[in-house]
């Protein structure tokens, strides 16, 4: 009796760790499923989320990298401009540290009213064999009869042998605002059958202006306001052939696009297909490029991030295919500048049909203070500092520069070279 009741304890712990045993283990099998099916549906939103975060930290880094991009980019801006004397400090100012309004934004509607009074001046040239709708188109941009055709309609003109250059001036006003036009025509270029060195008397008149203009900077009595004869932009016509640059093309544009800022164009666009036209726009860049030709807006000259952009869009839409005329048709009951054909009107103004408005908008009413800029700063600078190390060279007194070399009466507007 007292071994059966003494082994009766020992087996009822038993039973109970192994009943405990299996209860432990059912709960740990029945834990396990939810853990395990919490862990597989947890890890790929984890890793997700680390694809997201690694996303956006790169995202922010190229922001921040642009950010301080452009903040660099103005720093340098305002320290070129605001240029002082070695050794003198210059702190900045913002308009929410002044105690007040002081009124300095007012020198805008001064300068305006003083441009207004003034006027300005825009000489441009244009550039192309005969036949390729020069004049038609500076009337077409201008609307109005500018050019030197325009301006002696009675006058019947034979293929000239040699490259002669004819300036025709206008004084437009518009809304108060005058404008002297100075067109500059060149007749007879890439007419001959023997074109070599055709461009010289161009490239001469080019440099000419600068003279003259030089001239008039280092007189001692000089003008209160220089005439202003430089070439601001050269418009250089390239024939619809649907190929590639012709030797000429690239002979004139290198020659040419290191003193004067070139916009080349395809003239008579409409006698290509779109599909022509923008396999022939990419053949031309791809010249271009080859060549080295520098043509405007050059990206050397970008000022700052916003302008980039926005030259980056013209220099891709380089060369512009153009129409131009001068006839108005009814399209929709609305008077439209066009071209009728039997297939129907092309619009010039319509950039669907052709590229004649972003001509129009880069040369007068985003650009042309640009072109101007250029002109001035870049290529006129360019020749200035050159005929005055010239100079300085073979005289040493500023009074011996010897800037008198070219007679006055080759530097006529009208000319033949």
């Amino acid at each position: 009796m007292r071994g059966e009741t003494a082994a009766e304890p020992e087996t009822e712990p038993l039973a109970l760790m192994e009943e405990r045993e299996e209860e432990e283990k059912e709960r740990s099998i029945m834990g396990q499923e939810p853990k395990d099916e919490g862990k597989s549906g947890e890890q790929p939103r984890e890793e997700n989320v680390v694809d997201v975060c690694v996303v956006v930290q790169e995202e922010e880094e190229v922001e921040n990298g642009e950010m301080k991009k452009e903040e660099q980019m103005k720093v340098e801006l305002e320290a070129e401009f605001y240029q002082c004397v070695p050794g003198q400090q210059v702190s900045f100012i913002r308009g929410k540290d002044l105690f007040g309004y002081v009124g300095i934004e007012a020198v805008l509607e001064q300068m305006k009213r003083k441009t207004m009074k003034a006027g300005f001046e825009f000489n441009i040239m244009v550039v192309g064999q005969s036949g390729l709708g020069k004049s038609t188109l500076i009337n077409t941009l201008f609307k109005s009869k500018v050019s030197r055709r325009s301006c002696m309609p009675n006058h019947t003109e034979e293929i000239s042998k040699t490259v002669k250059l004819h300036s025709v001036s206008h004084v437009i006003e518009e809304n108060g605002v005058k404008m002297k036009l100075t067109v500059i025509d060149t007749p007879g270029f890439g007419d001959q059958i023997n074109n070599e060195n055709c461009w010289e008397p161009i490239v001469k008149y080019v440099n000419e202006q600068y003279e003259k203009y030089l001239r008039e900077e280092l007189h001692v009595n000089r003008k209160r306001r220089i005439p202003d004869s430089r070439v601001h932009c050269c418009v250089y016509f390239l024939p619809a052939t649907g190929h590639r640059l012709r030797p000429i093309d690239v002979e004139f544009m290198k020659r040419l696009g290191k003193i004067v800022s070139i916009v080349p164009v395809i003239a008579k666009a409409d006698t290509l297909t779109i599909e022509e036209r923008q396999e022939f726009k990419e053949r031309i860049r791809q010249d271009l490029a080859a060549n080295g030709i520098q043509v405007y807006p050059q990206k050397e000259y970008d000022e700052d991030p916003e302008e980039h952009i926005i030259n980056n869009r013209i220099r891709e839409s380089i060369p512009f295919a153009v129409v131009g005329t001068d006839k108005e048709h009814q399209v929709n009951g609305n008077k439209v500048l066009g071209r009728k054909t039997k297939w129907g009107i092309i619009e010039v103004e319509n950039v669907a049909h052709c590229e004649f408005a972003n001509l129009r908008d880069l040369l007068i009413r985003t650009h042309l203070q640009d072109l101007k800029d250029v002109t001035h700063n870049i290529h006129y600078e360019t020749y200035r500092i050159r005929r005055l190390s010239e100079s300085s060279e073979s005289s040493g007194t500023f009074t011996e520069l010897g800037l008198f070399a070219w007679p006055l009466d080759k530097c006529e507007s009208d000319s033949q070279l």
